[in-house]
């Protein structure tokens, strides 16, 4: 196979699938610095990383030796393969399709690609075509409506070269056969034209419509979109799939958002090609939208690739049928939002506007700034699920139960999950503490496949750690990844004694932490930060993930693993610290009402077996004293009520701190209510 000629197709698909990050991080140590990664280049004697990769251009250059291209240039000249071979392996790698060409195939494929450069052709002069008829008479409605009802400048008309299909038959139909000697052969393969339903010639798709051009990344058109002007339906009509219009692998306004995609990194999905329009015409131009289908995984992964970020924005309409569609795309990439490898997030407009409607009264600085707060998909699926629900009525509130749970069972890291277990409970409990803590447990446990309220829901997930060790986590990652807190954590952990770590990795970890701050500020310092906490905070000023990692890869460490998903962050990870201080103090409550509840057993098991060996003692002293020294049955009597008395005073005192214990775990729970 490798001697024969790759299909055009498997080399594109190819491309489009390889990430070169994977590819050059498995063969050199790549460190992320930026938006980019650094790395020792292997094609020179490099003493000092000079090789950097540019995820968002799938890139790689040395700056010593000049060495660059995409990854397979990079397995090229790494494993000195041919083009053929590397592109074999990738796809092997990759699951991608093999297809061959040889012999009569490939004056097949020549006549394919000329038949397609025919395509793009038709498909550009029908373009002009109809920006013709928009400038004409017979466009003067559609043009009105274009600058005074959607109030597009004359820049954007000309930017998205909009055009205009008259209200004609056979308009464009005549115009390629007479003028420009197309054959309705290709104007059909183009999309541009229908069979009667006779068989008895051809009309044209588009009448008596606003026409808005869609191109692929090269900037060629591939289609059509044409808004209806005299009410017929559908509204809008799309040309049908192409040899070179596929609707799953092109978004409309892609190349004209690249640039602004990588420069904001972060790009926004809409609905509609006006809404895109609308958006770049007042200067917000890191917007696309989709092809009149669902948002698919194919274009997601476009859209991630133009961002190191790898943040997107739903913004769909907030009718019944945008929140569908919103819910749908969200089922396409969950899983790569779950890992962390994609920033999802759902930005709906006040109003139920959608953003052309919106930006007639409002300024683009204020459509930016609903962005900016936009909820993390998780969020906004929470969001809907409690929508429009009374949950004071028990039918409604175990819909939102039931919901939730297959909702929250979809994430497998513990603390995010958890973040959320915390959130929606006191959503569902209305803020009420106790409660809320009741119901954290409980949506804990029919998660976990476990009984809740009489129902049984087995749902395969990994078991839980226990609630020390992801407690003794949040302090670690929230103080590695949150610097301002670093006094305060410390001088709590002394203030509450739960400064030793109990999980034996967390306790290498916190010691390596303890061990670094030590070296750099000093022992007496940092003893007196775990006293008297700092108000100059300079803990805050070391780069811990950097000097753990190194530390732990220098001394190969054996709790390396453990550490590394302490110092990952992704936005889901991220948004259990939108309060850190109240994390904190969850975490430290949970950790000390845990010694607290073994300080409570332990006075029980005390006074259980003291209170048994006492009266034992007792007993056997008025025994012996009745034997040595014979008294009246007053005097026993009296002694009798003595040592119960003493007995009564002993019970007291272990009453009095069993209670004052159970009174402390009342209020730790009040501090693992968040506020």
């Amino acid at each position: 196979m490798a001697s024969a000629r790759l299909h055009p197709k498997t080399i594109e698909s190819v491309k489009e699938r390889v990430d070169i990050v994977d590819v050059v991080g498995e063969h050199v140590v790549l460190k992320k610095k930026g938006k980019e990664y650094v790395g020792i280049c292997p094609f020179h004697d490099d003493s000092k990383p000079s090789m950097s990769v540019i995820p968002g251009k799938q890139f790689y250059y040395c700056f010593s030796c000049g060495a660059g291209g995409n990854a397979i240039k990079f397995l090229m000249e790494f494993q000195r393969q041919s083009f053929s071979d590397v592109v074999l392996e990738l796809a092997k790698k990759y699951q991608v399709p093999i297809d061959t060409i040889e012999g009569p195939q490939q004056e097949r494929l020549k006549q394919q690609l000329s038949r397609r450069d025919t395509l793009y052709r038709v498909l550009k002069t029908a373009t002009g075509w109809f920006r013709n008829q928009l400038n004409s008479p017979c466009g003067e409605n559609a043009l009105n409506y274009l600058k005074n009802k959607r109030n597009l400048s004359d820049g954007t008309l000309i930017n998205f070269e909009l055009g205009f299909a008259p209200d004609n038959w056979d308009s464009l139909l005549k115009y390629f056969v007479d003028i420009e000697k197309v054959s309705v052969e290709i104007l059909e393969s183009a999309g541009l034209i229908v069979p009667r339903k006779g068989g008895n010639g051809f009309y044209d798709r588009f009448r008596n419509r606003i026409i808005v051009p869609i191109h692929d990344r090269q900037k060629r058109v591939i289609g059509f979109g044409g808004r209806s002007l005299d009410g017929s339906e559908p509204k809008y009509l799309n040309s049908p799939e192409t040899e070179i219009f596929e609707k799953g692998k092109n978004l409309f306004g892609f190349d004209k958002s690249t640039l602004s995609i990588r420069k904001k990194d972060y790009a926004v999905v809409v609905e509609g090609y006006f809404d895109v329009m609308a958006l770049h015409d007042s200067g917000i131009t890191n917007v696309v939208a989709s092809l009149g289908t669902a948002l698919s995984r194919n274009q997601i992964t476009l859209l991630s690739r133009a961002t190191d970020s790898k943040k997107i924005l739903l913004n769909f309409d907030s009718d019944n049928a945008g929140i569908r569609a919103a819910n749908r795309a969200i089922s396409e990439v969950e899983n790569l939002a779950i890992q962390g490898q994609l920033d999802l997030r759902v930005l709906q407009l006040p109003s139920g506007k959608d953003p052309d409607e919106f930006l007639k009264d409002n300024s683009p600085s204020e459509y930016e700034a609903l962005a900016a707060k936009s909820p993390l998909w998780m969020d906004w699926q929470i969001d809907q699920s409690l929508k429009d629900l009374d949950l004071s009525k028990s039918d409604q509130f175990q819909e939102a139960v039931s919901s939730l749970v297959s909702l929250l069972g979809k994430l497998p890291q513990t603390a995010i999950r958890t973040h959320y277990l915390q959130k929606v409970a006191q959503r569902l409990s209305g803020g009420q503490g106790r409660f809320s803590l009741q119901l954290e447990e409980d949506l804990r446990n029919q998660i976990s496949g476990q009984r809740w309220h009489g129902r049984s829901k087995k749902i395969d997930k990994p078991q839980e750690i226990s609630l020390r060790e992801r407690s003794e986590a949040d302090i670690l990652f929230t103080y590695i990844h949150c610097p301002n807190y670093r006094s305060f954590i410390r001088y709590e952990l002394r203030l509450r004694d739960l400064d030793d770590f109990a999980i034996n990795h967390h306790r290498a970890i916190w010691s390596t932490i303890s061990n670094i701050e030590e070296n750099m500020f000093g022992p007496e310092i940092v003893e007196k930060i775990n006293r008297f906490n700092d108000s100059n905070n300079i803990l805050a000023d070391v780069d811990l993930i950097k000097k753990l990692l190194d530390n732990f890869l220098s001394s190969d460490n054996e709790h390396l693993p453990k550490l590394t998903p302490l110092l990952d962050v992704n936005e889901l990870r991220l948004a259990t610290l939108n309060d850190p201080e109240s994390l904190i103090r969850g975490a430290l409550a949970a950790l000390e009402k845990q010694k607290s509840l073994k300080r409570c057993r332990h006075l029980i098991d005390a006074w259980s077996s003291q209170r048994l060996q006492t009266l034992e003692n007792c007993i056997a002293s008025l025994i012996v004293q009745e034997k040595s020294e014979p008294s009246d049955s007053s005097d026993m009597e009296q002694r009798v009520i003595s040592m119960f008395e003493d007995l009564n005073n002993d019970a007291i005192n272990f009453q009095q701190l069993y209670y004052a214990e159970r009174k402390h775990i009342l209020n730790l729970d009040q501090q693992r209510c968040y506020k």
